[in-house]
């Protein structure tokens, strides 16, 4: 008798292997056209929940004074994050993905059609709250920074290699819980650090907005 639920052995699983290469060279591209505008971009990623929303908010408080920003905002659904930042004065395009778990080239290569990329001197990206997804995706930034916080956890930098590695720029969040949350936020400095021993790290409490003007000095702002 045939056991129609085994595995067949003899099927190959056949990958797009050009896959990585378009995603590259879509990223490439649209960082040639922000470049080419005098744009400064930068992708901001975390999970549901890190703080990105709120350090967004703080780093356009502090900044638009200086620079003229747009904020693309990438979501699932809602308007939520949007309206949040929207608030601070900036102009806001949201990106519903729909289902997605990340943005990608080809979405943001259509918003930045949207956009009077003349009229920005830097756009900041909120990426969908998710850790795994964005990190093979770029989207054609000079930057990208990642959000930890401490109530996810002491493992999030080692748990998620891949991701750290394409970070230029780490955050730790919600230093004020770590007590609380039995998080060492040296250890975890140390963890981010051992696995992208390039990457600039900066500890915040976005809330209250202690460590932002550190954030905008690590991205170059």
């Amino acid at each position: 008798m045939t056991n129609t639920n085994a595995p067949d052995q003899g099927r190959d699983i056949v990958i797009d292997v050009d896959l990585s290469k378009r995603t590259s060279q879509l990223a490439e591209e649209n960082l040639a056209l922000l470049e080419a505008h005098g744009v400064r971009a930068i992708d901001v990623l975390g999970s549901v929940g890190s703080g990105k929303t709120t350090l967004i908010k703080q780093l356009v408080r502090r900044l638009k004074d200086r620079y003229a920003i747009a904020v693309i905002a990438g979501d699932i659904t809602t308007r939520i994050d949007a309206d949040r930042i929207e608030a601070e004065g900036v102009p806001v395009l949201q990106i519903q993905t729909g289902g997605a778990c990340h943005l990608d080239g080809n979405i943001v290569r259509r918003a930045l059609d949207s956009l009077d990329l003349d009229a920005i001197d830097l756009l900041i990206v909120e990426n969908v709250g998710n850790l795994i997804c964005p990190a093979t995706f770029p989207i054609g930034t000079q930057a990208r920074l990642l959000l930890l916080s401490v109530t996810e956890g002491p493992y999030m930098a080692v748990k998620h290699p891949v991701m750290v590695r394409q970070a230029d720029v780490a955050v730790i969040n919600k230093v004020d819980l770590a007590d609380a949350m039995d998080v060492d936020v040296a250890q975890l400095t140390d963890d981010v650090r051992s696995v992208n021993p390039q990457i600039k790290v900066v500890s915040t409490t976005a809330r209250s907005g202690e460590g932002i003007d550190d954030v905008a000095a690590a991205l170059g702002l």
